[in-house]
């Protein structure tokens, strides 16, 4: 080796030096601090193998690790948010950053084409899609739809007292027929068989399925994408089930559209979205998919919740007597609950709250991803974190809700003279952290709640709901545990229970208001 080159060695090597230790800086400087802690994991994988089925409970004994816990996942940065606070800060008050969602590649890119507007990356066309549904189901406007909760509540009610063991099916009709009529202004319609509810109801139940953590291997070990679908069935299989999702859903919006050319006056989602079609600057396909992610936010879910419902009366028989005492005290006994009574019935709206807060149907929500490089509590938050917001261990923070926090109680949501209050912070006035944070809370949300509201006032004005017994007289209660996880909804487990009327007249009163909307 020559003399020029030993020289060099020397050079090259302190310069490396210089260049990693500059390079060194500069990342400290960017990061600022260190990763937020959370458990080990292990070579390559990360925690990957320590997600479970019921992945909302194990992301809550995390909480030893603080509210705000770093996960890796083959390589990719997860942030489990396990205190409200923490996910108002991030994801209310730091929006701009925190309001993109991850690239499922399975539901929201190939399942939906990346229309599914609550599963879309933020960008200019998840804005005028969601603007459009924040605007058509604003707290301002629900009450056009008061007609349509109202019928199908006292269809719900009609049906669980002539076929009660079918109250599942009973629920699962009503959600849908509700939405149905209006995001496309169908008719009611009176059975689960509908052609109608069952094809979006399957497309429904595949989405939250291929949503949630950990369905599909691609999402973690993103090559798989560029599988050809000859050698890869569930890719085939998935872009399969889109061509015809899509036609079913564009189908339906041009059904709209034809009625409303022929001059039908019609007040749905859809026919909105018509007229106000220059102003939101959506095209034909991305209106069909604008209209069916409402329809699949909103049918699974509002079912799962009045199946909590059922399991909570059954399960807490003292809170089903108070709101029955309520009701008798405001409606009485000669007629339904109706919208009018919404103001003097606060227990039922704080049982409706704590249904919400108890048992949510979406125990992790949807992820958020970070657009750029952020700093909380001390701790770095690298781009392109997947934000996952634990809203059941927030719905049942002892340090929000109390040492009671895990019980069913809906005198939390009320002060002392037995008014709603507004009491628990970050909730959004909700009582509860179930319908999301920031720009990607439910846009349906108050929809939601008036459909809750005037379901379950009138299931328990006329109806008492009672567990079946075993041999030894004993109450056969189902356990919460049991629960059952479909995706990113969860459902009660199965149970039964019997609905018998509360008072003589009951059956009679019910099936006349039948007979008035039919």
């Amino acid at each position: 080796m020559n003399s020029s080159l030993r020289t060099l060695q020397p050079v090259a090597l302190g310069s490396l030096v210089v260049l990693g230790a500059i390079l060194l800086k500069l990342f400290k400087t960017k990061r600022g601090t260190k990763l937020p802690p959370g458990p080990p994991g292990i070579f390559f994988f990360g925690n990957l193998f320590q997600l479970s089925s019921r992945v909302w409970l194990k992301f809550t004994s995390w909480k030893t690790y603080r509210s705000v816990v770093y996960l890796d996942i083959a390589g990719q940065p997860i942030i489990v948010l396990n205190n409200a606070k923490a996910a108002a800060d991030l994801l209310d008050r730091r929006a701009l950053i925190y309001s993109d969602r991850p690239g499922n590649i399975v539901a929201s890119e190939m399942m939906t084409g990346g229309l599914f507007f609550a599963m879309s990356h933020y960008g200019d066309t998840w804005r005028r899609m969601r603007r459009v549904a924040q605007e058509a189901l604003s707290k301002n406007f629900t009450d056009k739809f008061h007609a349509i909760q109202s019928k199908e509540a006292v269809l719900l009610t009609h049906s669980l007292l002539v076929n009660p063991t079918a109250w599942a099916s009973h629920l699962r009709r009503t959600t849908a027929s509700v939405i149905l009529s209006m995001v496309y202004d169908t008719p009611a319609l009176l059975s689960e068989e509908d052609p109608n509810i069952t094809r979006i109801n399957d497309f429904a139940e595949r989405l939250v399925s291929a949503a949630y953590p950990g369905a599909y291997l691609v999402e973690y070990f993103t090559w798989m994408r560029y599988l050809p679908s000859w050698m890869a069935k569930w890719k085939r299989d998935v872009l399969q089930q889109y061509r015809i999702d899509d036609a079913m859903f564009q189908g339906l919006f041009n059904e709209v559209s034809n009625r409303v050319a022929k001059g039908d006056q019609l007040s749905g989602f859809c026919a909105h979205l018509l007229e106000k079609e220059d102003r939101h600057g959506l095209n034909e396909k991305e209106s069909a998919w604008t209209a069916a992610a409402l329809y699949a936010a909103g049918a699974d879910t509002t079912s799962s919740v009045l199946g909590w419902f059922l399991f909570a009366m059954l399960s807490f028989p003292e809170v089903q007597r108070r709101a029955q005492t309520e009701l008798d005290a405001v409606v009485g006994r000669s007629r339904m609950p109706t919208f009018a009574d919404y103001n003097s019935l606060p227990y039922i709206r704080a049982l409706i709250k704590e249904i919400l807060r108890w048992a949510p149907v979406g125990p992790i929500g949807l992820p958020h991803r970070l657009m750029e490089d952020d700093c909380y509590d001390g701790h770095f938050i690298p781009k392109g974190s997947i934000v996952i917001a634990n809203v059941w261990a927030m719905n049942r923070d002892p340090e929000v809700y109390g040492h009671n926090a895990d019980l069913f109680e809906p005198t939390r949501h009320l002060d002392e003279d037995g008014r709603l209050t507004v009491v628990i912070p970050e909730t959004k006035d909700e009582g509860h952290n179930t319908f999301g944070f920031g720009r990607r809370n439910c846009v349906g949300r108050h929809v939601a709640n008036d459909s809750l509201f005037i379901d379950c006032a009138n299931i328990l004005w006329a109806l008492s709901i009672e567990p079946f017994y075993d041999h030894n007289g004993v109450p056969i209660i189902p356990s919460l545990d049991e629960s059952i996880n479909t995706g990113i909804v969860v459902r009660p487990p199965l149970f039964r229970c019997s609905f018998k009327p509360r008072f003589s007249n009951a059956t009679g009163i019910v099936s006349n208001s039948k007979e008035l909307i039919a």
